[in-house]
């Protein structure tokens, strides 16, 4: 069974500006929703593209905490490789989430799935650079929400990295 044949009479649709040029797009659809020009909103396509922000935050918070919890798996069990480096990605991460969350107060209510789906990429991250087998890891976060988010928690061993950062 081969590729249906078009037919050279039939004209296809013209690809719509959300298709081809969506930068150009959402500016369109910026003025007409401004000017109140209902009946010319592209109305399917902007209603996926709010939801679609919608699952980007969740997204980017659940990035951020992989990245953390990878970074704090790092420091517990790699303590003698511990750099300013894996402190300063602490660091931001934790304020990113806090500006992210406080951007989008909705989000606190996600975060206990957030942490268990973010869980599984942070050990993944944590094997990756440490070159430590995956069973060296808890199946579950060992931290807390409170903890992971505590701008002042590093787990393990105190270290003179975070005394030092501090003066």
């Amino acid at each position: 069974m081969g590729v249906p044949e078009t037919n050279p009479k039939i004209p296809m649709p013209s690809p719509s500006l959300y298709e081809t040029d969506f930068y150009a797009w959402t500016h369109e659809q910026a003025t007409l929703l401004r000017n109140e020009q209902w009946s010319q909103i592209d109305l399917q396509n902007l209603i996926e593209e709010i939801q679609s922000l919608g699952k980007q935050q969740r997204q980017e918070l659940r990035n951020r905490l992989s990245v953390l919890i990878g970074h704090l798996l790092k420091w517990q069990y790699q303590s003698q490789r511990r750099s300013r480096s894996w402190l300063a990605t602490l660091r931001i991460q934790r304020l990113d989430i806090a500006e992210l969350l406080e951007d989008n107060p909705s989000l606190k209510t996600y975060l206990e799935e957030a942490l268990r789906k973010a869980y599984l990429k942070g050990v993944e991250l944590a094997v990756g650079e440490t070159d430590l087998p995956k069973r060296t890891f808890p199946v579950e976060c060992p931290y807390s929400l409170p903890e992971i988010l505590d701008y002042d928690f590093y787990p393990g061993e105190p270290s003179k990295l975070v005394d030092e950062s501090e003066q």
